[in-house]
């Protein structure tokens, strides 16, 4: 810490992790390794499966590839140094790692924001206009979608790291939680934050009720179309196109909303931080698992993929 003007300015915040517990350190360092582990192969190969077959090249696979890669970003900004924490107790993070953190994990959280709302209206062009689909989802608008979302989460992770960082933090530098993120860095602020949390408030707020109208409204035409479809193979078809994203929407947007749209409060932290685990942690990691699992399109890539790597090693040796 340093003093400037009879204040106590803050180099750098210590991170109290998720448990103190001397018994659960190795146990929960194996566990998030393992996740993180996952994330990386899962999102990764899902990347390099959709680059490799020519079949994935659609725009639904188009955006799954780069929702992939936000699931990477946002996790790799929080995972390993919680990782470090339990295996090398590691829980010093300097104030402009902190706020370096914070950027990132917002920037790639708001681009999933963006692509989950351009799944949903691909999913409605796929299953309401069908005949149309090519016209509609033409290359030119999933790239302008694409660029759209990396635009806006550099532009809200910008607001959103100022907003917390133009705070004075002069009270105490121990973050209760595992990375750095919003509620807990305004807990320690010694400045009137009203104005900051209302900040928050609203623009969380605002891309979750944006969002909510997006997927809401494009659901609502696709359950009206497969209600007026005749044939149940019909039905069953539109439905497994649309399950997988519905699947991750619920969980993304579950426990966001939970984190961000209560009043400071209202905040329990232990509780805020078991939400946290799940937003920030488990859900990178459970996307490629649903959209793999119930894809047969990927299921289908991935052995082509594995029974290409099978003759090359037996063309070698």
């Amino acid at each position: 810490m340093i003093s400037v003007e009879n204040r106590t300015e803050l180099t750098e915040f210590i991170l109290v992790g998720i448990t103190d517990d001397p018994g659960l350190q190795i146990p929960l360092s194996l566990v998030f390794t393992l996740v993180y582990l996952i994330t990386l192969l899962g999102n990764l190969g899902v990347i390099t499966l959709i680059l490799l077959d020519s079949r994935l090249h659609t725009p639904m696979y188009f955006f799954l590839s780069n929702l992939s890669l936000a699931d990477f970003g946002y996790s790799t900004a929080v995972t390993p140094k919680v990782m470090a924490g339990f295996l090398i107790g590691d829980k010093v993070i300097s104030y402009n790692a902190c706020a370096a953190q914070l950027f990132f994990f917002a920037f790639f959280v708001v681009v999933e924001i963006v692509l989950l709302n351009s799944m949903a209206y691909d999913r409605y062009a796929a299953v309401c206009k069908p005949l149309h689909y090519t016209s509609i989802m033409t290359t030119s608008l999933c790239l302008c979608l694409i660029i759209c979302s990396y635009v806006l989460g550099l532009l809200e992770a910008s607001v959103h790291t100022w907003n917390i960082f133009n705070l004075s933090f002069c009270r105490s530098n121990v973050i209760d939680d595992f990375f750095c993120d919003g509620p807990p860095l305004l807990a320690l602020s010694c400045s009137d934050s009203y104005i900051n949390e209302m900040v928050i408030f609203f623009v969380v707020g605002f891309n979750a009720l944006f969002s909510a109208l997006v997927i809401l409204i494009s659901y609502l035409f696709i359950f009206i179309t497969i209600l007026r479809m005749r044939s149940s193979e019909g039905r069953q078809k539109a439905f497994s196109t649309c399950a997988s994203h519905l699947t991750a929407v619920s969980v993304f947007y579950g426990t966001g909303v939970f984190m961000y749209l209560q009043p400071s409060s209202s905040h329990s932290m232990d509780t805020d931080k078991l939400a946290s685990v799940f937003y920030a942690i488990i859900v990178p990691m459970l996307n490629p698992l649903v959209y793999s699992l119930r894809n047969k399109e990927i299921k289908s890539a991935f052995k082509k993929a594995v029974g290409k790597a099978k003759f090359s090693v037996r063309f070698i040796f």
